[in-house]
């Protein structure tokens, strides 16, 4: 499925098939890496899954749809730029397929970086972004508590007391949030359930 979205997507801005060919093969690559348990491509499908819900309230539906494909192109637990790096590949890119608009690419690059932080924007397409990233928090309890395995294989470099030293710490930042989620839609669907798991894992690795 993503793939035949892909190549629909790029197929707007590039008649050349072989490129196109390639650019998804680097993403398939990058995304099936076997480090990655969490942010591969089945987060990409779970991401589209809830854009696709509001795809009629999106202005610019395409640098969504690219900023789904790049913005964990770039994924390393051992870094701490992993959104910056991923936004300069997603400009690289689209900068290559002349026919789209500096300001385009500038929105694009933007959804990406705003993904570090998650927090609220003037631009409502990235706060739908953001939300959809974060829609895995508010998760029923099985695909929660398979979430958060699949995140710590991830980082299974780290020992139990770093990783749970260094994991509720993002899960405070989360749950201190005046509210997760900054668009309506998203709020009502997840923040009640997400701020219970979040919650319950701070206590679990509390213990």
């Amino acid at each position: 499925m993503l793939k035949d979205i892909f190549i629909s997507l790029l197929s707007k801005y590039s008649t050349d098939p072989i490129y196109i060919e390639s650019l998804w093969k680097e993403i398939e690559k990058k995304h099936t890496s076997k480090r990655r348990y969490y942010h591969n491509l089945t987060h990409l499908e779970h991401i589209y899954y809830y854009l696709i819900e509001i795809k009629d309230e999106i202005q610019d539906w395409d640098m969504v749809l690219f900023a789904l494909f790049y913005h964990d192109y770039i994924y390393d637990v051992l870094k701490k730029d992993n959104e910056e790096q991923s936004a300069i590949k997603a400009v690289s890119v689209l900068n290559s397929l002349t026919t789209i608009k500096k300001e385009r690419i500038k929105t694009c690059e933007e959804i990406i970086l705003a993904t570090k932080g998650h927090n609220i924007s003037n631009n409502q397409d990235i706060n739908y972004f953001t939300d959809a990233d974060l829609s895995i928090l508010g998760a029923d309890q099985e695909n929660y508590k398979i979430y958060t395995q699949n995140v710590r294989k991830e980082y299974k470099y780290y020992p139990d007391f770093m990783y749970q030293r260094g994991r509720i710490k993002v899960l405070h930042h989360f749950k201190e949030m005046s509210r997760i989620y900054k668009t309506e839609h998203f709020f009502k669907k997840f923040e009640t359930q997400a701020k219970s798991n979040l919650l319950r894992e701070i206590n679990l690795l509390s213990k």
